[in-house]
């Protein structure tokens, strides 16, 4: 991927590297003029160390995800694993009669993450690379550790929400989806009430 071909996103810019032999992707974060220099640093580089992390915690507690070669912090940027796979949002899609046997791992996978107090922040498909059938969770950007009910609850909501938004007709996958989830998370009860609470909030203004 060369610069010209460069991944755009909200507020970090992704572009495909060399790093010591390895093929790799650096993720880094441009100024952004419209705040003051000191303020733009500061927030940029602050984001950037919890990105790092919220992926180590998360690798720490079992959930696959790229490894860290790199960290600049002056630059505000990290350099990672390449995951070579496909989106979990594309296999869906063209798979569907794969539906089940993705949505249960996915299921697994997010209990792990949140039995060890950690949120992705923006859980869809699209931030899931399937790995040699295992799934790999991408983008902890918005992600945060010591994570409380409410924080895994609008996690849970938000997958939801995406889930039913990008794959439409696979409803009875996602509710294996979150069967696997409740069977595997460690305090299943609490999330479960958690993430009702959130739903009737939603519901009532």
């Amino acid at each position: 991927m060369s610069c010209e071909n460069a991944i755009q996103g909200a507020e970090a810019i992704v572009t495909e590297e060399t790093f010591l032999g390895h093929r790799a992707l650096m993720k880094y974060r441009p100024a952004k003029t419209y705040r003051l220099p000191e303020l733009d640093t500061h927030i940029r580089s602050t984001r950037t160390k919890n990105e790092a992390k919220i992926m180590h915690d998360a690798r720490a507690a079992g959930v696959r995800t790229p490894c860290i070669y790199d960290i600049d912090l002056s630059k505000c940027s990290i350099v990672m694993e390449f995951i070579e796979g496909k989106s979990v949002k594309d296999v869906l899609n063209h798979c569907p009669e794969r539906a089940d046997e993705i949505c249960e791992k996915i299921g697994q996978v997010i209990a792990r993450m949140h039995s060890a107090g950690i949120c992705h922040g923006d859980l869809t498909t699209s931030n899931m690379i399937l790995e040699n059938d295992g799934i790999c969770l991408i983008d902890f950007s918005m992600g945060c550790t010591k994570a409380d009910l409410e924080y895994i609850g609008v996690d849970l909501r938000l997958l939801e929400r995406a889930f039913s938004s990008a794959h439409v007709g696979l409803e009875p996958s996602f509710s294996k989806l979150m069967n696997t989830y409740y069977s595997n998370v460690s305090n299943a009860k609490q999330v479960r009430k958690k993430l009702e609470d959130i739903k009737n909030r939603a519901r009532y203004t």
